[in-house]
């Protein structure tokens, strides 16, 4: 796969540069051949972020992890507005492996960036209404309209309702995810 990038794309050559310096890691998790420190790249992003306030919130496998649902995400998605997408390119800028771009006319958002923080970080900004058509999806604006607040390692983050949550893992026929819900739930009804 070759992805190419608009020539006015700022910091390009750092960009560049990042990609060359976190690449293999980057590959060698995505393969499975390493394990995906999800824990540790959350952790250096919320460091990263402390104190600037976007709008932002944590989608999909590691909203599940940072609940106490036993999965291993492989990555970190965020959902965010389009100011907050453009932010976070420039607060993670050393970290940057694609540049935010613009992506408007042809995709699920208008911005969409990816950066490598001990395991990828990837987030969509503004993402269209026509997500959660004809079903609500977990980084849509039904979710957005729906967080709640969980607590992790003394942060509060915010993540979509674990019924959506549910909902969307069973239309994708993630079955082991949907499974691990099942039994987090089950856990969470028996304690006092």
């Amino acid at each position: 796969m070759i992805k190419s990038f608009p020539a006015e794309s700022p910091d390009l050559e750092r960009i560049y540069r990042n990609f060359q310096r976190y690449g293999e890691d980057m590959f060698a998790q995505r393969a499975q051949r390493q394990p995906v420190p999800w824990d540790r790249a959350l952790s250096a992003f919320l460091s990263a972020t402390a104190g600037h306030p976007i709008n932002w919130w944590l989608v999909g496998s590691a909203a599940l992890a940072v609940r106490g649902v036993e999965i291993a995400p492989q990555d970190l998605d965020l959902a965010t507005d389009g100011a907050g997408a453009k932010r976070l390119g420039e607060l993670l800028l050393e970290y940057l492996v694609e540049p935010v771009i613009d992506c408007r006319q042809d995709w699920i958002s208008d911005w969409w960036g990816r950066a490598f923080l001990h395991a990828r970080v990837e987030w969509v900004g503004d993402v269209h209404a026509d997500v959660d058509r004809p079903d609500a999806a977990d980084f849509g604006p039904v979710a957005a309209s729906r967080l709640e607040s969980v607590k992790w390692q003394g942060w509060e983050i915010s993540v979509p309702p674990l019924d959506l949550q549910m909902q969307v893992s069973q239309r994708r026929g993630l079955d082991e995810r949907v499974e691990k819900i099942k039994q987090y739930l089950a856990r969470a009804e028996r304690r006092p």
